[in-house]
């Protein structure tokens, strides 16, 4: 099944995607966007913004953006369904929200123009990623529309098998942000993120691959000309800070027991896409 794609520009999409947030609050559901969009909207310096375009993050040509992704906590499900059904009019998807419950819910636009992903608590993908429960608990409220930069981090460094448009993505967080030992506004927590890690071998390790290949890329980018070396240096040295932090933070008994299997078995969920 290809990728329905959101047909409307991404200011438009922007503003819709506010809009539907600053009136959950108003309805007092705590709904956060997460995904591309979320990227997107903390990519305010032209020049890295237009990097979407020029690393082409979905081929030439293409819009950025396929759905609205978001999180809330499951237990304001039924607000969150009284919110989407009843306030905003869109469409429940029965097979979904029935299937998943409070894990995930998908509500259609009223006029079809795009449907809006709700996620419970966490994401469940190669690895999780924590937003209702320790170690993450109350992280939706660290920032608004969207979850912090440092979950957005997180929920890239968690795909197994990443592609090139969140490597993208990644590359435009480590440009536009700074990585910073604490919790600062718009900064990349790399604590937070070392703790994540140091209770989690497999998730550690898809972690550490896929800084891998932001390198990678991002080399391969400097030599195609699509970024500069200040760029280049920018993205690095931003990793080499995160992966000090990761390095020296002290693992768990959880994270060194797994360690001793490394990959002889399987270290990640595998992923299969729900259809819609």
């Amino acid at each position: 099944m290809g990728e329905k794609f959101v047909n409307m520009s991404e200011s438009d999409f922007v503003n819709l995607a506010k809009e539907i947030i600053e009136k959950a609050k108003e309805n007092n559901v705590v709904l956060r966007v997460l995904g591309a969009l979320a990227v997107y909207m903390h990519t305010e310096d032209p020049y890295i913004r237009n990097l979407f375009y020029a690393l082409e993050r979905l081929g030439a040509g293409k819009p950025l953006f396929t759905d609205l992704d978001t999180v809330a906590y499951s237990r304001q499900q039924p607000l969150v369904k009284k919110f989407f059904e009843n306030t905003l009019k869109f469409k429940p998807n029965i097979y979904v929200n029935t299937l998943f419950a409070y894990k995930r819910n998908i509500f259609e636009h009223p006029e079809g123009l795009f449907a809006v992903d709700v996620f419970y608590d966490r994401l469940e993908f190669s690895h999780n990623v924590e937003f209702g429960n320790a170690p993450g608990r109350g992280r939706l409220e660290i920032d608004f529309p969207t979850i912090s930069l440092t979950d957005i981090v997180l929920e890239k460094l968690q795909i197994h098998k990443i592609n090139k448009k969140d490597i993208v993505d990644l590359i435009i967080l480590f440009l536009q942000h700074n990585v910073e030992e604490e919790q600062k506004e718009q900064t990349i927590d790399a604590s937070y993120i070392g703790k994540v890690l140091s209770d989690d071998w497999g998730f550690y390790y898809d972690a550490n691959a896929n800084l891998d290949k932001v390198i990678e890329f991002s080399k391969a980018f400097q030599n195609e000309g699509k970024i500069t070396k200040n760029d280049f240096d920018n993205i690095n040295s931003k990793i080499k800070i995160l992966r000090e932090v990761i390095e020296k933070t002290p693992k768990t008994r959880n994270f060194q027991n797994r360690a001793k299997k490394g990959t002889s078995i399987p270290w990640y969920r595998d992923v299969e896409e729900v259809e819609r």
